[in-house]
């Protein structure tokens, strides 16, 4: 296991190259121009008819293009573009790395059909600054000048902010913003400190700054606005002035006149005297005669670039003002024409003027700007194909310029370039019993892999980051667990990385983790399925106290954590998100919001998932003298939260447990139930006791039973979100009616847990073989499927939620690989380079009495026996071709042997 963890990127970005995937408007390829600003260089390619249509691949919307194959570093990535359905016309677009500085373009443009087709490829070039809420669609940049006697002080710089009133968001700032942060146009750096404060009387912002010099009358210059009209206390060390702020509708520099302040530390206290909500941007001190030298400069991003002529024919050199990087186009197409679009948007405005051949600059809203190299016409004869090559490239004019005179689009030498970095693309040895989902699966890794966009910002920082989908250009937490999920049967880097990007250094009194959406802590299962897989001292002294922040916080432990404010101790997130198990309209979860019970009512889901990683970080501190205190907690928070589900959630009569509806006090009284009488958790989250491990036995197979009952939660494509028989299930619902891979997860790895093999394999075969019916239609990797019709909906190029199709493939095919449920910490493990003997020693958390059950895949074709010493072992054949073995009588402490018979 990679285990370099002082090199891990301390700011959540990720460690990828500057090259990649990043772009937030059309698909193609990205260069992170300036990380500090959160400038992109974008360049895409979009195929099109000639003098008919331009195919414009937004990432926005279904467009036409398709996450094709794609290399976990970026060094290789392709996409195929449709122009007409279905493989009859189409373009594959490749980048590829050359090096650090520059990219390979390939593009195979085909036609399959028997008419000859005159194609064209527009290269479009721009370079796109961050977005930022505020008014007017061009974007601002705000700077401050200041005379030589002052130093702008950024009111996110504070030491401490208080709010007089408390707020549950304190400790976990949402999105890894500073607490009281907003974002947003015309502020200078982009933030502020808003969020209601000064609401409260009594709220408080303290900053120590350094004074470089004493001034004779100074006078302390700050930049706000004013809901209201107000007061404002300003205390500069010792001494106390007020502020009268006036009501306003923009910022304004209010003045305040000081006097003599001495050189030297200073410590400057702004605190509310009336109830007055405040935007804060910043202040500065200079003396009162240049005041007036004081400014706030408004201007648009400079996005237009100057051309100019490359070294040899077919090129061109880009410089964009606001860049610090040159960038070096070259193409191998002698029919080209240099255009200009200046236009924010080319989905209607490319499409426009598709019959303009006229015009090299190309007049649209003026918001915008693309350099448009166009090649055409391109002739493709009947039943063949035309290959292109290009290039771009980035650094000092001096470098591009050099580069660009070198650099030859030989065919070969530039085939055999991309060739190399295409073996990247290999997938792992697996069993023939999976070939048939090999398409299936480099559709989803492709779309999983290159889902990772350019700028998000966090911590006062911009950072790549991987996304469920381009649609949410964000942060995601639970989501963003299972691309580590998935990432981790295809690069583990990639899936440190992912894990690491939600971590936050302990004692963070901010950020206990970073926190999107919602709070499932998958990132503990991630860790988990990593530490299986290579046993590193290195990765566990890094994740484990971090890990276990995040979870004191979700106990409601730490950082005014308010999940833990009821008398039976049963947790509940409503304070931090509506969505306590990202299942949107989930019945009882959006009545609980229609009717504001969110103050009394407990889901069953946040109390389970927190037992369960609770018993996943017990098994973790048991690897360090230094952790074994913590082990006493988990057993105390384990045994209380257990009793509780077990007490208030359950109910006999429906087989499920419920949502526990407490009154003013925090003291149970009653399941929430539908108008019709019946239990309104008749769900996944009314079972997921079984995957915290806690439910007797008798409980336990009354809920299995309902999980695998055609009539209940079974469905022909997998477990359905809702109960089927319940009176609130419904066919047209987002997550009611639907099948999501991300809970059965959950269940299938339960499965594992409980011994029931043959079960585990029911929920992931359905799953593959839907998931390959719905790709190989549409090429398309949904979100989610409709029970009515098994059809894929949602986004269409989804990777997050979607990605257990992956650890599924995994655990059935792929050779070498060791499947386990939630109750086994691997020790360590050994297993031959043939695949014809493996070792394991491992932690087993279940009871002595119960069944559980390992995968291992190993070579295929031949006959195995397992031994165990602290267990007994059965060794059977599972569908896939792997092994599945059987173990009971398990010690706390076990090892299994196996070797061919």
């Amino acid at each position: 296991m990679y285990d370099d963890f002082e090199r891990l990127p301390a700011n959540h970005d990720l460690s990828l190259p500057a090259w990649g995937p990043y772009t937030k408007k059309y698909i193609g390829l990205s260069h992170i121009s300036d990380q500090s600003k959160g400038v992109r260089f974008d360049l895409s390619l979009f195929p099109g008819f000639y003098r008919r249509k331009i195919d414009i691949p937004n990432v926005l919307w279904e467009s036409g293009y398709h996450p094709w194959e794609a290399a976990p570093d970026f060094s290789c990535y392709s996409h195929r573009h449709e122009l007409e359905w279905k493989d009859r016309v189409y373009a594959d677009i490749s980048f590829s790395q050359l090096n650090d500085q520059s990219r390979l373009i390939r593009a195979h443009l085909v036609n399959q059909t028997d008419k000859p087709q005159n194609l064209v490829l527009h290269w479009l070039a721009s370079l796109q600054p961050p977005r930022l809420p505020g008014h007017g669609e061009i974007q601002i940049i705000t700077e401050v000048q200041l005379p030589d006697d002052a130093k702008w002080i950024d009111a996110l710089d504070y030491k401490e902010l208080i709010f007089d009133k408390p707020r549950p968001s304190d400790g976990l700032v949402y999105d890894g913003f500073i607490r009281g942060e907003v974002r947003g146009q015309y502020f200078t750096n982009g933030s502020a400190i808003g969020c209601q404060f000064g609401v409260d009387t009594e709220d408080t912002l303290l900053y120590e700054i350094n004074l470089d010099h004493s001034y004779q009358d100074a006078v302390f210059l700050l930049r706000c606005q004013a809901m209201q009209d107000g007061e404002l206390e300003l205390r500069l060390g010792e001494r106390e002035f007020r502020f009268d702020l006036e009501s306003s509708d923009t910022l304004i520099l209010a003045e305040l006149p000081i006097g003599i302040l001495s050189a030297g530390k200073l410590t400057v206290r702004l605190h509310t005297l009336s109830s007055n909500g405040l935007i804060i941007d910043g202040f500065t001190i200079t003396e009162q005669c240049t005041a007036k030298e004081v400014m706030f400069v408004d201007r648009p991003w400079s996005i237009e670039p100057e051309l100019l002529a490359g070294p040899v024919p077919g090129t061109l050199i880009l410089h964009y003002p606001e860049g610090p990087y040159y960038y070096g186009l070259m193409w191998n197409y002698s029919d080209v024409e240099i255009r200009q679009f200046r236009s924010d948007e080319l989905d209607q405005f490319a499409r426009h003027t598709v019959h303009n051949h006229v015009d090299a600059i190309l007049h649209g809203n003026g918001r915008g700007h693309y350099t448009n190299v166009f090649m055409r016409p391109i002739p493709i004869s009947p039943e063949s194909s035309t290959l292109l090559h290009g290039m771009v490239c980035s650094g000092t004019f001096e470098e591009v310029y050099s580069y660009l005179s070198n650099f030859t689009l030989d065919y070969e030498k530039c085939e055999s370039s991309y060739q190399a970095e295409r073996t990247k693309l290999e997938t792992p040895p697996y069993y023939p019993t999976g070939d048939r989902y090999g398409f299936s699966q480099q559709l989803m890794q492709a779309t999983l892999l290159t889902n990772t966009v350019f700028p998000v910002y966090t911590k006062r920082t911009f950072i790549r980051h991987n996304t469920p989908g381009r649609w949410w250009d964000s942060l995601y937490t639970w989501d963003s667990g299972f691309i580590g999920l998935g990432f981790a049967h295809l690069d583990e880097r990639r899936a440190i990385d992912c894990l690491n990007a939600y971590m936050t250094e302990p004692g963070d009194s901010g950020a206990a983790f970073i926190h999107h959406g919602s709070p499932v802590p998958v990132q503990h299962y991630l860790f988990h399925e990593l530490w299986n897989g290579g046993q590193s001292p290195a990765f566990l002294n890094h994740f484990y106290p971090r890990l276990r922040q995040y979870y004191l916080f979700l106990a409601g432990k730490i950082n005014g954590s308010t999940t833990n404010t009821l008398r039976t101790g049963l947790l509940k997130t409503w304070d931090y998100f509506y969505n306590s198990g990202g299942w949107d309209d989930y019945p009882p979860q959006k009545y609980v919001h229609e009717q504001r019970l969110e103050a009394t009512a407990a889901p069953i889901i946040t109390t389970s998932q927190v037992i369960r990683i609770a018993k996943i970080l017990r098994m973790a501190a048991a690897m360090n003298e230094d952790w074994h205190m913590d082990i006493q907690e988990y057993d105390c928070d384990i045994k209380l939260w257990s009793k509780a589900l077990e007490t208030y959630a359950w109910d006999e009569q429906a087989g499920y447990y419920g949502y526990v509806i407490h009154d003013e006090k925090g003291e149970a009284i009653d399941l929430l139930r539908h108008d019709s009488g019946a239990n309104y958790n008749m769900g996944m989250d009314g079972l997921y006791p079984l995957v915290a491990g806690i439910c007797t036995k008798d409980r336990a197979e009354r809920l299995i039973a309902a999980l695998f009952d055609k009539k209940r939660l079974w469905t022909p494509i997998g477990l359905s979100t809702v109960d089927q028989s319940a009176p609130y299930y419904r066919a047209d619902g987002y997550w009611n009616g639907a099948v999501w891979m991300p809970h059965q997860w959950f269940y299938w790895k339960t499965m594992f847990d409980l011994g029931r093999p043959e079960l585990a394999f029911r929920i992931a075969y359905t799953a593959l073989e839907l998931w390959k019916a719905e790709t190989e239609t549409t090429y398309n990797c949904y979100e989610h499927f409709i029970v009515q019709s098994g059809r894929g909906a949602g986004w269409h190029h989804f990777g997050g939620l979607s990605a257990p199709v992956i650890n599924w493939f995994a655990a059935y095919y792929k050779l070498g690989k060791v499947t386990t449920g939630f109750n086994v910490w691997m020790l360590q493990q050994s297993l031959n380079e043939d695949y014809t003997e493996y070792k394991a020693e491992f932690h087993y958390a279940g009871a002595r009495s119960d069944a559980f059950t390992i995968l291992i895949n190993l070579a295929d074709h031949m006959q195995f026996v397992a031994t165990g010493t602290g267990c007994k072992v059965e060794c059977s054949k599972h569908p896939g071709g792997g092994l599945e073995l059987l173990v009971t009588d398990c010690l706390s402490q076990a090892s299994i042997s196996i070797q061919p018979a």
